[in-house]
């Protein structure tokens, strides 16, 4: 009897100017996954990544604009593989967990498996970003009604019906979040792995800057809570409208009972105003609402069009999978709230 042949499994490792850090990333994932094959994109690096990571036997490839979204749009649209492992070049992640991501991707017929930082050293995360990641992790909970444990890790295995159907929109660093979003928002199956984190070894920095990179994280967490939830989103906005027309609206009925006038004629116009408005609102998000459920439709007819990796490759046993430790976390698809 044939033996079925390994799934094709490629390493993603979006870089800039990580010249301290690429050669032991690209050693890394080397040792835990031998067969795959390791991509680096550099994003206009001005120092010595690109020569170090094609000497550590990496495939070097460049994207032009830049931004990590753009780097993640053109790698999902250039590499064909059948599990796609990204992870960051400045070693903060474990290279030696993508083993065990990739048999809980397959044995479990998952599309995305992200890898939950765990740090220890105070270096490795610090204290602004933890308080941010808790509280845009409890926002995406609150506004689609799921989320991850760490909706910023850059660490994730996903299947090629993932990244293929995946329309990547954002530049920046919000692709996490428009990540996240992406399969919350078609109910895919997707699991969590607890992994360690580190701090950057000497002479790597952090690109990322707090307040910049998290007001647009939450410009595009609102602009998809809007496209993707618009009922709920105009019917707030038009609860709100019709909550103050109606305090306004307080002592002007009160005053033309008491003596039939209507004195504040400019109010009572506000309010008239506020109260179309509020009706327009209503109607926009319940019409837009429709227009979203066939686009999402559509987005989700594209997603199954790829057959499951785990279907298509049975050499993953279940007992791998039942091997894992109790930190991996697995969520099968559910209801929308």
């Amino acid at each position: 009897m044939s033996v079925a042949p390994s799934p094709r499994v490629a390493v993603l490792l979006p870089c800039y100017n990580e010249e301290a850090a690429i050669a032991p990333t690209v050693a890394g994932f080397r040792a835990a996954l031998p067969d795959a094959t390791i991509y680096v994109y550099d994003n206009n690096s001005s120092d010595r990544t690109v020569e170090i990571a094609r000497a550590a036997g990496a495939v070097v490839r460049t994207e032009r604009q830049q931004g990590k979204g753009h780097v993640v749009r053109r790698m999902f649209a250039d590499i064909e593989a059948d599990v796609y492992v990204m992870a960051d070049g400045d070693l903060t992640y474990e290279p030696s967990a993508a083993q065990k991501m990739v048999d809980l991707l397959l044995g479990e017929q998952l599309d995305m498996v992200v890898g939950t930082r765990q740090h220890e050293a105070k270096a490795a995360y610090r204290g602004g970003h933890v308080l941010g990641n808790k509280l845009f992790t409890g926002l995406l909970s609150g506004l689609f009604g799921r989320t991850f444990t760490d909706i910023f890790s850059g660490y994730r295995v996903f299947s090629r019906r993932f990244v293929k159907s995946f329309p990547v929109l954002s530049a920046g660093f919000e692709i996490e979040t428009e990540i996240s979003i992406h399969a919350l928002e078609l109910r895919m199956p997707v699991g969590e792995v607890i992994t360690s984190y580190a701090a950057r070894p000497e002479g790597s920095a952090s690109k990322l800057n707090t307040y910049r990179d998290g007001w647009r994280i939450l410009s595009v967490m609102l602009t998809l809570f809007r496209a993707e939830r618009p009922a709920l989103f105009y019917g707030s906005v038009g609860s709100a409208m019709v909550v103050a027309a109606l305090a306004l609206s307080v002592p002007l009925v009160t005053t033309y009972l008491e003596t039939g006038l209507v004195p504040r004629v400019p109010t009572a116009i506000l309010v008239t105003g506020m109260i179309i408005i509020a009706v327009l609102c209503l109607f926009a998000g319940l019409i837009l609402d429709t227009v979203t459920r066939g686009r999402r439709e559509t987005r989700r007819l594209a997603y199954l069009q790829y057959p499951s990796t785990a279907n298509s490759w049975s050499n993953v046993s279940m007992s791998q999978v039942a091997a894992l430790p109790a930190s991996a976390v697995t969520h099968g698809e559910s209801s929308p709230s």
